[in-house]
């Protein structure tokens, strides 16, 4: 019986020290889950602290940057192609400014509504272009209509009302004038801007004229000095000289 009994108080602490250790184990274990296996909540928060959003507003920034970039990159071109006439006409103050060339398709109607130039306020003059003139080469004669006044007038420089004359020295008549067979009506009005000056120019081809158009002599003028008379009325006469040079 002793040994009966020894026998059971052995298988006894046998069952009951296997389920210690397991009791053991599930405490040491299953009792305290560890922190890198369980996704327990975190009050510290992920990582990456700010939360997106920046894309949208700074996209909205870069369209409208680029956006005003390229609406007011160029402007348009300047016009270059009207407005230089009038430039130099608003050219100058307190006298007359730059001069502007005319000629025959600058004309103005005489009925124009524009005031008739004065001799109070404009100046005729003329002059040669050249002081001397080599054979082949062209007498080019500038009238030039000075407005000092502060409004546009108008002024008639054609042929027969701004009348030119060329008498060679030491002659006492006209060897070529503008009101002897002019072109046309022979009145060329045109506006003389305020504070400026315009300058009508005519050329000469050497030949002689004859009044009423009839047939003027033969040749043309040779060598010696000549003089231009020009003569307005209202503007009295002004005159220049000018050389034909035999080479």
């Amino acid at each position: 019986m002793s040994v009966v009994a020894l026998l059971a108080l052995l298988t006894m602490w046998i069952v009951l020290s296997g389920g210690g250790g397991a009791k053991k184990d599930d405490g040491a274990n299953g009792n305290t889950p560890a922190p890198t296996i369980t996704a327990g909540p975190s009050s510290s928060g992920p990582a990456i602290s700010q939360a997106p959003g920046g894309r949208d507003e700074s996209g909205g920034g870069g369209s409208s940057g680029s956006d005003s970039g390229g609406s007011s990159g160029s402007g348009s071109g300047s016009d270059s192609g009207t407005g230089g006439s009038e430039g130099a006409a608003g050219g100058g103050t307190g006298g007359a400014g730059s001069g502007i060339g005319v000629g025959r398709g600058d004309a103005i109607p005489a009925s124009s509504s524009i005031p008739n130039c004065t001799t109070s306020s404009v100046k005729l003059s003329v002059r040669s272009l050249r002081n001397t003139y080599s054979p082949g080469q062209t007498p080019t004669l500038l009238l030039t209509a000075a407005n000092t006044s502060g409004f546009d007038c108008k002024i008639d420089l054609g042929p027969k009302s701004a009348v030119l004359t060329i008498t060679q020295a030491g002659s006492h008549s006209n060897y070529w004038s503008s009101a002897d067979c002019p072109q046309g009506s022979g009145n060329l009005v045109f506006r003389v801007p305020n504070r400026s000056s315009i300058t009508y120019s005519v050329k000469w081809d050497r030949k002689p004229s004859a009044p009423e158009c009839a047939t003027p002599a033969a040749g043309s003028a040779g060598a010696g000095t000549y003089l231009v008379e020009a003569a307005a009325p209202g503007f009295g006469k002004v005159q220049v000289s000018f050389v034909l040079s035999a080479d």
